[in-house]
């Protein structure tokens, strides 16, 4: 998911001063007044309103994850929305497996009413559950059952109601106006971290994955997409302004990247080079700004493949620009969510800007079809990497498409040099945090997460270099596809790639804050140039000093005059201070630390140093960043 962090400003933060919908619908269909008398004819039924019915505050209980003993293999969904009253109808059949004899059900599920629950074990009969008692402040339903549930598969079925909320997560209403001036409202999706269980009941954690049948039963003027590509669609027998949509089982996955919309929409369409069907889908009579993510996405996807070494496991893919749209957009699995700047161009008024920050955003979500979606972490303290990791290679993307941009300069002003301004700082934090409730997502994810994450592992790249770079992540995404990873599952397999001490390397700058001032000084010793070299904690404050001064184990490239876009010796400053010999440097060459500009950190130049690079800057010899080749 990008945040709009600086020009990517999240709006999350609008969420928490909106009033919180009532669980009961303001206007309720058929379905709710059943659900009114199965209350009242079945007192048995513990629909837990006490936290509601306190006049005091209870403690808050420590965050518990869901429990393992009952678990989802296939979840079939079916939705039905009503764009009128905002309300939706759902039915779940979901294939489960009992791993330990229990008698209860624990789901997450928020802001759902639930009218039955049962449980078919495979070759048993259907036992009904006799309570649900609803956790609200863990947003979690337990289901109860007259009798145990033995180990083996079953079937979980559920029916239930909601609400299409303007809270712009969940399943949710998007207000968007014609072109005759009607307002009128799309059915949408925004899951990630944790709303999946605001539209139906389900095992909303990164780490429960599971296949998808999704069915939606739609009005026929509408569009009605999802993850995967349609397989049926027919009328709706109960209303002849309805259809009924089904679409392909997806592969194994997390809730979080879930997605379903339901709106009015043009778009434009082509096939990647890899026969990939991808669609740009715009509001009614925009079709032609959909054209450049279009082009962007085609070339986009062969990119990844060739680079990852792993094809696009979908048969398609759906770019798609949301009227009401928190963040800047979101990498959901076959249908890729927008805000409407970040994925429409208007040919004859958009600026070179805007084109750039549409390549980028759409380079980092398919990015994520990969690093994300068919590998995804375990828990969401690993969520830095997926961001950090997409926010780099968006940019290579780019590089790649559109070597015209110059992008890595742009990485270097909007990217970098902004996440080392923040890092100075006393009050910045550690890029990787333990996540304990899902809810500290949002309060960790910033320009340290973003910009900084992409700016270290841009700096692992250079370190490993590109070849074993790259033979590294392929052999993670074919460890880990259709599963769930670590940080340290990554690091081990570019570890096995590179030989190089990639955990210790990688710990140094993800799990401290901060980041060194590099103290460097020269001596000539006949055609020998001597850099003493030596690092400490750079503070925007002052001089760090602590006690225990942090060190990091940095990555040190040079070059010199005699060829500044070849890097001439690689070393890592593993200790507080080393001494390094260049041979064969005549005393007139300068010497230049930080080629490209891609170690996160500073320089302190000596006076002698800085004054003989000054001639490289006005000859612009000396590149202020961008990629610098390897010595042969």
């Amino acid at each position: 998911m990008l945040l709009l962090l600086g020009r990517r400003v999240t709006l999350s933060f609008v969420n928490r001063f909106t009033k919180s919908s009532p669980s009961s619908l303001s206007k309720p269909v058929f379905i709710s007044s059943l659900l009114i008398k199965f209350r009242v004819a079945h007192s048995c039924f513990l629909v837990s309103t006490a936290v509601r019915n306190r006049g005091t505050m209870p403690e808050r209980r420590p965050f518990v994850r869901l429990p393992t003993d009952v678990y989802p293999v296939n979840y079939g969904l079916c939705l039905k929305p009503d764009l009128i009253d905002f309300t939706f109808e759902g039915k779940l059949e979901a294939l489960v497996e009992v791993t330990q004899a229990t008698n209860q059900i624990v789901m997450n599920c928020a802001d759902i009413d639930i009218i039955t629950a049962s449980f078919v074990p495979q070759g048993g009969e259907e036992i009904n559950a006799t309570g649900f008692n609803y956790q609200n402040e863990d947003e979690k339903v337990t289901l109860s059952f007259p009798s145990t549930l033995q180990k083996g598969s079953g079937t979980l079925k559920i029916d239930f109601v909601g609400e299409l909320n303007d809270k712009m997560k969940g399943f949710y209403r998007s207000k968007y106006t014609t072109s005759a001036g009607e307002i009128r409202y799309a059915a949408v999706t925004q899951f990630e971290a944790t709303d999946a269980r605001r539209a139906f009941p389900c095992w909303d954690e990164p780490a429960i994955k599971a296949t998808f049948d999704i069915t939606l039963i739609v009005p026929k003027e509408r569009v009605a997409l999802s993850n995967m590509n349609v397989i049926e669609r027919k009328p709706y027998p109960d209303d002849e302004n309805l259809l009924e949509v089904k679409f392909a089982t997806t592969p194994i996955m997390s809730t979080y990247l879930v997605a379903f919309v339901i709106g009015e929409y043009d778009f434009v369409e082509s096939q990647s080079s890899d026969g990939v069907t991808v669609r740009v889908y715009t509001p009614v009579g925009k079709a032609e700004q959909g054209k450049f993510a279009l082009e962007v996405a085609t070339k986009t996807l062969p990119f990844y493949k060739e680079y990852f070494s792993v094809p696009y496991p979908l048969p398609k893919i759906d770019l798609i620009a949301i009227a009401d749209f928190a963040a800047g957009a979101m990498e959901n699995w076959g249908l890729v969510t927008y805000r409407e700047t970040a994925l429409l161009i208007d040919p004859k008024n958009s600026c070179s800007s805007s084109r750039q920050w549409v390549a980028l955003v759409v380079g980092h979500e398919l990015a994520h079809q990969w690093f994300g979606n068919l590998v995804t972490m375990e828990w969401w303290t690993h969520l830095w990497l997926n961001e950090g990791f997409a926010s780099w290679i968006e940019y290579l993307c780019v590089d790649h498409c559109f070597p015209e941009y110059d992008i890595w300069t742009q990485f270097v002003s909007a990217d970098y040099t902004r996440a080392l301004d923040l890092d100075a700082l006393d009050s910045s934090h550690p890029i990787e945090v333990n996540v304990g409730h899902p809810s500290e997502v949002d309060e960790i994810f910033d320009a340290i997460s973003y910009s900084k994450g992409a700016s270290v592992i841009r700096m692992l790249h250079n370190y490993i270099g590109d070849e074993d770079f790259r033979k590294g992540m392929n052999a993670y995404l074919l460890k880990f596809q259709h599963k769930n990873a670590s940080t340290e599952d990554l690091w081990d397999c570019l570890e096995e790639a590179s030989g190089k001490p990639i955990a210790a390397v990688m710990g140094s700058w993800t799990k401290q804050m901060g980041f060194p001032i590099i103290v460097v000084d020269q001596e000539q010793q006949g055609d020998n140039r001597i850099l003493k070299i030596s690092q400490k904690k750079f503070c925007a404050s002052g001089p760090h000093n602590g006690e225990d001064c942090p060190s990091w184990m940095v990555p040190i490239s040079i070059c010199t005059s005699d060829d500044p876009t070849c890097t001439k010796l690689k070393v890592l400053l593993d200790r507080p201070e080393m001494t390094i010999t260049l041979n064969s440097v005549s005393p007139e060459q300068w010497v230049k630390i930080n080629p490209g500009t891609v170690g996160f950190y500073r320089i302190q130049y000596s006076s002698s140093m800085l004054q003989s690079l000054l001639p490289g800057v006005r000859d612009l010899s000396l590149a202020a960043c961008g990629p610098t080749r390897s010595p042969e």
